[in-house]
């Protein structure tokens, strides 16, 4: 009964998503790579790669969740060589994401709209002998064909935001049988844990493994990737450089705001903006010339070979950067948190050795946020007056800023180890399949 009432409500939402998606795609061209896929199309030179034994395939929704399974994925390459590893994604930029990081996996391809016909379609070509998700990505569809099929599915580095949790809690009733078709839990944390559980998932199935991330990092910071960086936007050594990353609409009013008033103390102080989405970079443009400054250049213009020379504020308009960028850093102020989003990823500039602001709304990273304020490399700040306090006083104190940023950087290193656990227990499900 459950599964029907689930299926119409997808049917009434199909009513109303396609033509909006219809008129992105016809307008924007967003979503236009993808489409086609998510109704079951693999193109035949992505199938041919499908082959070899045993098939696993591994699905990470975006960005943050191709982080997580790249580790993931090479100790399962290291263990099973000849291993045929599918990874999919379900948006443009996890996917191009994943073909810059996930250079183990065998096969790329978008995860399929969770509708019967076209799940069994995909299933039908891709023949997993074990399916695991990254995180907490539930399609009921899916994971129910999966188990008529016995197809064992695993869940790796899980993780349930407070947000997403109330919802998941108010529908238990549902989620409990969606829950039972998964056949082993890795969560992230002892929280995340007792949160699965509480959902319904069976508690002899949950097991707390750590985060896949911390792997992904440390194995990803290169010295060379900063000189790179630094010789790509003309960074002098010992320039003074604030780079807020993934910022959201509404915080990059206050990021400039501070920029300028930073400035006036520290002449020639670099401000690097990188937008969490890319499409708002002309908005994030015409927002830096509102605000006095005459013009921000672009990382588009940097790569057509325009110099940076007189502009002190440069947009990052471009996927995949976000990281190298974060290493020319002097310090950092990590968006998604002054406004109301639960954060964005504090792990990849401590990574970097570099110290981290961030607001009040970190839902998201509970756990990485009191991980680096117990080194003291994290700053929560409240607003923007707080936000050019800290970052005035820190910009003056090299040696704060080393002391620290080294602290949260061997926090992250520290916390390796976790990708090959989940590597153990995906290989453990696989060797119970008959």
């Amino acid at each position: 009964m459950m599964t029907v009432l689930y299926n119409v409500l997808l049917a009434l939402a199909a009513l109303i998503l396609i033509p909006y998606y219809a008129v992105k795609i016809a307008l924007t061209g967003k979503y236009r790579k993808s489409i086609a896929a998510k109704f079951g199309f693999i193109p035949p030179e992505t199938l041919a790669r499908i082959k070899g034994a045993p098939r696993i395939w591994i699905h990470a929704v975006s960005v943050g969740e191709v982080t997580a399974a790249a580790p993931v994925i090479s100790a399962l390459r290291q263990a099973r060589p000849g291993a045929c590893i599918v990874l999919s994604t379900s948006t443009e930029t996890g996917r191009d994401m994943a073909g810059k990081t996930a250079t183990a996996a065998s096969s790329l391809i978008y995860y399929p709209l969770d509708i019967p016909w076209v799940v069994r379609s995909v299933l039908d070509r891709v023949k997993p002998d074990v399916f695991v998700l990254v995180e907490t990505e539930l399609w009921p569809n899916f994971l129910r064909i999966c188990a008529s099929r016995r197809i064992r599915t695993v869940m790796v580095n899980g993780r349930v935001s407070p947000r997403s949790y109330g919802r998941y809690v108010m529908t238990r009733f549902f989620w409990k049988r969606v829950l039972a078709l998964v056949d082993e839990f890795g969560a992230i944390s002892a929280v995340d844990a007792e949160r699965l559980a509480r959902m319904g998932a069976p508690r002899s199935r949950v097991h707390i493994i750590g985060n896949a991330k911390y792997d992904g990092l440390a194995a990803k910071v290169d010295p060379s990737l900063h000189d790179e960086m630094s010789e790509k936007l003309a960074i002098p050594p010992g320039s003074m450089v604030l780079v807020a990353g993934s910022t959201h609409e509404g915080e990059e009013r206050i990021v400039l705001s501070v920029y300028l008033k930073l400035r006036e103390i520290y002449p020639g102080i670099i401000l690097i903006l990188v937008p969490r989405h890319v499409e708002r970079a002309d908005d994030v443009c015409s927002l830096v010339v509102e605000m006095g400054v005459p013009h921000a250049v672009r990382m588009t213009e940097i790569n057509a070979g325009k110099r940076r020379d007189g502009h002190d504020v440069i947009v990052v308009d471009v996927i995949g950067e976000l990281f190298k960028v974060y290493s020319v850093a002097t310090v950092v102020y990590c968006g998604g948190s002054l406004v109301a989003k639960g954060g964005q990823n504090i792990l990849e500039p401590a990574a970097w050795g570099k110290v981290v602001l961030y607001g009040p709304s970190m839902e998201d990273f509970v756990d990485e946020r009191e991980a680096l304020e117990r080194v003291g490399a994290g700053i929560m700040v409240h607003d923007e007056e707080e936000l050019f306090g800290r970052l005035r006083a820190l910009i003056g104190d090299a040696t704060f800023l080393a002391e620290k940023g080294e602290r949260g950087r061997e926090m992250v290193t520290s916390n390796m180890g976790a990708s090959r656990r989940y590597a153990e227990l995906v290989l453990e499900v696989l060797s119970k399949t008959s």
